[in-house]
């Protein structure tokens, strides 16, 4: 079983910055590949960012290109979301996966095997 805790979400003006961190710990695969999903109230949960196990491969929904940025630390078993100008639609609450699956790019919350239980991220008009 695979363990995930969220962190660093919060309250934040449009146009400000957060980072949310993702440690992963329990039995975690050799490799596989992490990602943050969100759902905002009311609506249904949308895939955000991922990253494989080497780093080099990463994907963005192109509602947060250019402003979200996703990297990892394997020797800490953690991924980091660096969201930068951030917009009141950014508001919900984000979910770190992990999936064991070989398979890229990973945008189905299907694919994924374990979930964390979210960090709420509120961005202020």
């Amino acid at each position: 079983q695979v363990q995930l805790e969220e962190s660093g979400g919060g309250l934040v003006q449009a146009g400000g910055s957060l980072r949310l961190s993702c440690a992963a710990s329990g039995r975690t695969p050799s490799s596989y590949t992490m990602g943050w999903f969100r759902q905002a109230p009311g609506k249904e949960r949308e895939f955000v960012a991922a990253i494989k196990w080497s780093g080099y491969n990463t994907d963005y929904a192109n509602s947060v290109k250019g402003r979200f940025t996703i990297s990892r630390d394997n020797a800490k078993n953690t991924v980091h979301l660096q969201m930068n100008s951030l917009k009141p639609e950014d508001t919900a609450v984000y979910y770190c996966l992990v999936s064991r699956s070989l398979a890229w790019p990973l945008r189905g919350d299907h694919a994924y095997d374990y979930w964390g239980q979210g960090t709420q991220v509120t961005v202020s008009s």
